[in-house]
């Protein structure tokens, strides 16, 4: 199945489907479903210190006497504990039961303390000392990227980042940069369009694009993410589905399908962002009406106790 391997300015590759443990947690469940991701022929794990189950994935690789070169394994240092990036990358070796990591990730800018370019250059170090064969970034936009390179040894070989065709405009900055330095782009929440935002205006095309397939919408998207030229990060606890993830390799959508796709999640993107914004206001709009209820709750108490204890003096 074409799921096919992204050059990396590492001068490695890596496999554009990806399994993600983030939402597994811990104990014998994440190692069942891992099995099962194995068994189904995922090769290419996605993990992080955050999800607390990178010992579970050490485990089933020992379990399955998988060899370590059959298996891609990405991890991400996300300030675990306050630990620094020096003893996160150590423990995660130990949990993860090996010697390196494929591509090791900041999970996220915030982590960046005090600043970019210095936990950048510690990155570095963790390729340099051959801990990780390639390392990069995750949720960061281009102006850090930016920040990043302009001290930069080593460019981060890969930003992971949220990306769906309801948030491409908004992301479309990030992955221009991204392509213009040969940065590779890992997308996860490929399906939010028939997950958590179903009923939108890119359900047509979807449609559409899938029953001329005969596919689902889930693999019309994964497709459209690999039309995208990025690496796919997904997970179910369903073994058809994860075959029909795998299946999705297959399909290769025309500029014109991608273009359908495009502008039918531009419409969406503006509904979703205003009523996105309309929620915000009302949770704020209800909190102001709760603050001032409470005021005048007290208030009113307060001047009930006055009287009372003016009543009590006479």
């Amino acid at each position: 199945m074409p799921w096919d391997l992204i050059p990396l300015n590492s001068g490695y590759s890596i496999p554009s489907l990806a399994y993600g443990t983030g939402t597994l947690g811990s104990g014998q469940w994440p190692i069942d479903q891992l099995t099962q991701a194995f068994d189904t022929g995922f090769y290419h794990i996605d993990t992080a210190q955050l999800y607390r189950n990178e010992a579970e994935v050490g485990v089933t690789i020992g379990q399955l006497g998988l060899e370590r070169s059959d298996v891609f394994i990405t991890t991400k240092f996300s300030g675990f504990d306050g630990l620094d990036i020096p003893t996160s990358i150590q423990n995660s070796l130990q949990y993860l039961n090996t010697s390196y990591v494929d591509l090791y990730l900041i999970h996220n800018p915030d982590l960046a303390v005090p600043d970019i370019p210095t936990v950048w250059a510690q990155m570095e170090k963790v390729q340099e000392a051959g801990l990780a064969r390639s390392i990069g970034v995750s949720n960061f936009n281009e102006k850090q990227l930016e920040i990043l390179l302009s001290s930069a040894k080593i460019k981060p070989a890969a930003n992971q980042i949220h990306l769906h065709p309801y948030n491409y405009q908004q992301q479309s900055l990030t992955l221009e940069y991204a392509a213009k330095h040969d940065i590779v782009i890992e997308a996860y929440g490929a399906l939010t369009p028939v997950t958590s935002e179903p009923g939108g205006p890119v359900d047509a095309p979807l449609n559409e694009i899938a029953t001329r397939f005969g596919a689902t919408t889930d693999q019309v998207l994964l497709a459209w993410i690999k039309a995208k030229g990025a690496v796919v990060v997904t997970t179910s606890s369903k073994k058809a589905r994860l075959l029909s993830y795998l299946s999705a390799g297959d399909l290769e959508l025309s500029a014109g399908d991608v273009e359908a796709i495009d502008t039918a999640g531009a419409i969406g993107e503006k509904g979703i962002t205003l009523r996105h914004g309309l929620r915000e206001l009302g949770v704020g709009v209800l909190f102001g009406i709760l603050v001032l209820v409470a005021c005048s709750y007290f208030k009113g108490r307060n001047k009930r106790g006055n009287v009372a204890e003016v009543l009590r003096r006479n």
